[in-house]
């Protein structure tokens, strides 16, 4: 998952009081939107850098997703597959209702941090609707029906 600095990380960056350790501020560095997290926890892993200080960095405000990474890598990704013929309940084809599931899908396991990471590897891999579909239900597990249901819609509505 890539992540970037948001403002308060920026300013707790060069508040050198602020809520970074020594240890985190290096990572912190690191987090430039191409680099990814697991890149990074690679680099500093020597220093003792962990899943859970990049949690914790995430969990502050520090670090967060690039903006419009998953819309625009959702558009992107759908764009690219073919027109599919068939449609389901709402009379949307397969292409439409993967554009429109896609963001949330990513929205959803991002939400969960590292814990939904491999989770949110799975679906920046589906390439199509039948693919996002297969992994509807590993979703629903780790967000909850409540959350899963805007997803239910976009997906099968």
């Amino acid at each position: 998952m890539l992540l970037v600095k948001t403002q308060a990380g920026l300013d707790s960056l060069k508040d050198r009081q602020g809520v970074l350790t020594q240890r985190q501020r290096s990572a912190f560095i690191l987090f430039d939107g191409k680099r990814t997290a697991e890149q990074v926890l690679a680099a500093t892993a020597a220093m003792g850098i962990t899943q859970d200080d990049v949690q914790t960095m995430i969990d502050q405000g520090l670090l967060a997703p690039p903006p419009g990474a998953a819309g625009a890598a959702g558009a992107a990704v759908a764009s690219a597959e073919p027109e599919a013929s068939g449609t389901q309940g709402s009379g949307r084809s397969a292409q439409e209702r993967y554009q429109e599931a896609y963001p949330i899908a990513t929205e959803l396991t991002a939400d969960l941090g590292l814990r939904g990471f491999r989770l949110n590897l799975a679906i920046e891999g589906a390439g199509s609707f039948d693919q996002l579909a297969a992994l509807a239900p590993k979703i629903r597990e780790a967000v909850g029906d409540a959350k899963y249901a805007r997803l239910d819609v976009a997906l099968f509505g």
